[in-house]
């Protein structure tokens, strides 16, 4: 039978105190059903949407086995695909180990590995890393992994997204002993499927919502739109005329959007605003999302680089500006609203040429996103020939994509001319 509050847990004293300082009230589904299976020594995949208590369902059962501090070496590895996850899971395993001696070291790339290098030597009990910046410092005899007991995959899917598997495979040889492993991912494809085949023997699989479903608590809302413009036109008057948009992530594709949006955004004083992407540095960014934690701004844009890389539990709208063409995407921004079991809204923007993506969106998460019209008040920009030009290659390219037989409609006009 699962538990049903924190005392049903064999935690100690120090985790109890650190969870009631956190606010934890109950248990989610996800932390009820995997804490004993990660407490007892099992192989755990479990496969949970962002927002449903997932770091916590592995942190909390990690920090019970390994303790106190002891020795010098790292014990227990979680790895996570980038950088703003490991200031967030560090962050999160801070809080819940703030009754502990446990020591815990962060580790990404992206800047010098000399203070990281420090915290490591001066003892580690828990390491968080990015597997880049963990095969650069183990390359350079900087790690020790012979004492780790416990191996811990977040965000797996996105790993499989972004090409880590060769790097995985290098690491998974580098921890001689055979450690307990628990694999975490927000969606369960079938890369994702073979990388638990290959990394997990024997596992328990844990799945709590289908693979790729929005959580209930948020409102799908789409809205067609003919061309950028009249996006922004309709962001415009969304945060004009709506106070109840008090804190909004925006989501764009590229990050020259991004830049644009922002500067507009911010030129209108609809902020305060502020912008994160791959070509900021690795300070701005951490500052930008701390800054929009703490309700100091009321819009965060971004690409998909924090779709999953920023833990704020009252967001209140999400707003697609760009369709994602990565589909897993559109449920980790979703995601970004309607946690810890508030409402919320995820608006989406579309194109004709993003018709395409919505209808594959809604095959993976299996149901119709509500479609609105604009209000009369929006103006209806314009194409721009160029714009024009590019939407109709990319259906013509999405075309072909389903149908090779498929000419394309610059092809039949020219044979219309011939004839």
């Amino acid at each position: 039978m699962s538990a049903i509050s924190w005392n049903d847990f064999k935690l100690n004293k120090q985790l109890f105190d650190a969870i009631a300082e956190v606010g934890f009230e109950n248990p989610t589904e996800i932390q009820q059903k995997c804490i004993p299976l990660v407490l007892g020594g099992q192989h755990v995949i479990g496969i949970a949407q962002t927002g449903t208590g997932k770091t916590a369902a592995y942190m909390l059962p990690l920090l019970m086995k390994i303790r106190y501090a002891q020795g010098s070496d790292v014990r227990a590895l979680i790895l996570v695909p980038t950088k703003e996850l490991v200031v967030q899971v560090a962050s999160q395993a801070a809080a819940l180990a703030k009754y502990t001696d446990l020591r815990i070291v962060e580790i990404y790339g992206g800047v010098g590995a000399k203070t990281q290098i420090e915290r490591i030597q001066a003892g580690s009990d828990l390491l968080i890393a990015t597997p880049g910046r963990f095969l650069e410092l183990y390359q350079r005899n900087e790690l020790i992994t012979k004492q780790i007991k416990t191996l811990v995959l977040d965000e797996a899917d996105r790993m499989m997204d972004m090409g880590f598997m060769p790097q995985l495979r290098k690491i998974f040889e580098v921890i001689p002993s055979k450690p307990q492993n628990v694999l975490f991912s927000a969606t369960f494809p079938e890369k994702v499927e073979r990388l638990a085949n290959e990394f997990l023997d024997f596992s328990v699989r844990v799945e709590i919502t289908p693979p790729a479903t929005v959580a209930t608590q948020v409102v799908q809302e789409l809205y067609y739109v003919p061309n950028g413009a009249t996006k922004i036109n309709f962001l415009e008057h969304l945060l004009n005329t709506h106070p109840e948009f008090s804190r909004v992530m925006i989501f764009t594709r590229t990050k020259d959007v991004a830049n644009n949006i922002y500067k507009y955004l911010d030129r209108k004083h609809l902020g305060p605003v502020k912008v994160i992407h791959s070509n900021k540095g690795q300070n701005t960014r951490i500052n930008a999302m701390n800054d929009f934690k703490e309700g100091k701004l009321r819009v965060l844009v971004s690409t998909d680089v924090a779709s999953r890389g920023i833990d704020v539990t009252n967001v209140t709208h999400v707003i697609n500006f760009d369709v994602p063409i990565m589909y897993e995407d559109y449920v980790h921004r979703t995601g970004r609203t309607g946690r810890a079991f508030q409402e919320g809204k995820a608006i989406t923007l579309a194109t004709e040429a993003e018709r395409y993506h919505i209808d594959k969106i809604e095959k993976i998460i299996r149901e119709k996103i509500s479609i609105k019209k604009l209000p009369k008040n929006i103006e209806v920009a314009e194409t721009p020939y160029a714009e024009a030009q590019l939407m109709a290659r990319e259906i013509d390219r999405q075309k072909r994509y389903e149908d090779p037989e498929f000419k394309g409609a610059f092809h039949e006009k020219k044979y219309e001319k011939k004839n």
